[in-house]
């Protein structure tokens, strides 16, 4: 085991207890084992499933009979990076990480013997732990946190600002969903919804050649930001019938791929009739409510390719490489960086996203 000296014995975090109950309080550094890294964090990103689980959207543990997603008390964040303090027997050659480096680990630690772990599916695994859920696997808004022997961890490299590497998973989570669209050259894209995914889906996007990058959100200083991440058409719902407006840049037929990241149920209907006749939809928003709408439009009217995206599995190396590209606005899409016992100030950010993009978190910043 290795481990920089002079660890303190207590650290402050945030603590979910339940809906609209997240605590600044202190607890005892962790300790780590074989195969485990102890990671002093740096920043914690706030996610809109954060915001979900704040409001209460996703199930917690107890509830009546069935066991909810979120098992309090358990501290949150699953958006992070910070610096290698301690190092477990075997786990600086497992994952080439020494002492002092920057690093990261992906959301989910797989069982690694599920059906869809044996499969190379981790991303689905069956029994997952993901970091800021459930009670063994404590999340980064904490000083210090643990990667389990089973994570999936990732070195950065100097070329990324540390700073700015917190966005390294929102932005695989993005690569992934736009890699599940399929998209070729010659396509149009219509990305909806331009917060921290939407950015990322923008630029990948944009990556794979397509005749033209459309994106809308409904308040502009996003819209600004999709035009310097790569979009070459930016439409606010507020002010134009995006509908129309892309049916008439593309001869009457709609988008190719349409790619939602708004989580609102509007949007759904809204990429169905905007979309072609056997397009794709990629749907990676998190609702926070059921979605009602024409499925026959799917089926019968345009048989469409419907799909989902989850997490980023495979896509961290090349989020990596976006970051350290600096084709990224990343100065003006982290917006806030708030202490840990503004938690509930990061909350009512992150919900509104009127002045806000990316909200990040860090010890006594």
């Amino acid at each position: 085991m290795e481990q920089l000296d002079h660890l303190p014995g207590t650290m402050e975090c945030v603590v979910c207890h339940a809906p609209h109950d997240y605590r600044h309080e202190e607890k005892p550094v962790p300790t780590f084992g074989p195969g485990e890294v102890l990671l002093k964090v740096h920043s914690a990103g706030l996610c809109a499933s954060d915001v979900a689980c704040f409001s209460g959207a996703f199930g917690f543990w107890p509830n009546g009979d069935k066991p909810g997603f979120v098992q309090p008390p358990v501290v949150p964040g699953h958006e992070f990076v910070g610096t290698i303090v301690g190092l477990g027997a075997g786990a600086g050659d497992k994952y080439g990480l020494e002492l002092g480096d920057t690093a990261l680990s992906e959301q989910i630690t797989p069982c690694w013997d599920c059906r869809f772990c044996n499969r190379g599916h981790y991303h689905m695994c069956q029994h997952p732990d993901i970091y800021g859920f459930r009670q063994h696997t404590h999340g980064a808004m904490a000083e210090y946190m643990v990667f389990p022997a089973n994570a999936i961890n990732h070195k950065v490299p100097e070329s990324v600002p540390i700073d700015h590497a917190v966005f390294i998973e929102p932005l695989a989570c993005a690569i992934h969903a736009v890699d599940r669209g399929n998209i070729v050259e010659g396509d149009t894209v219509v990305v909806a919804g331009c917060g921290p995914i939407g950015l990322g889906m923008i630029a990948a996007a944009k990556a794979k050649a397509p005749a033209m990058v459309i994106a809308t959100d409904l308040h502009e200083h996003r819209l600004d930001l999709a035009r310097r991440s790569g979009a070459d058409l930016t439409l606010n719902p507020a002010d134009v019938d995006v509908i129309e407006e892309v049916r008439n840049l593309t001869d009457g037929y709609g988008c190719d791929v349409f790619l939602e990241a708004t989580g609102h149920p509007s949007a759904v209907d809204q990429g169905l009739r905007m979309i072609r006749k056997m397009g794709t939809f990629v749907v990676f928003g998190v609702f926070k409510q059921p979605v009602t709408t024409e499925w026959s439009i799917i089926g019968d009217q345009k048989e469409l390719n419907l799909l989902g995206a989850h997490l980023g599995p495979n896509t961290y190396p090349k989020a990596i490489e976006v970051l350290a590209s600096g084709s990224l606005p990343m100065d003006d899409i982290i917006t806030h960086r708030l202490p840990f016992a503004d938690i509930n100030a990061a909350f009512e950010l992150g919900a509104s996203g009127t002045d806000s993009v990316k909200v990040t978190l860090a010890p006594g910043a």
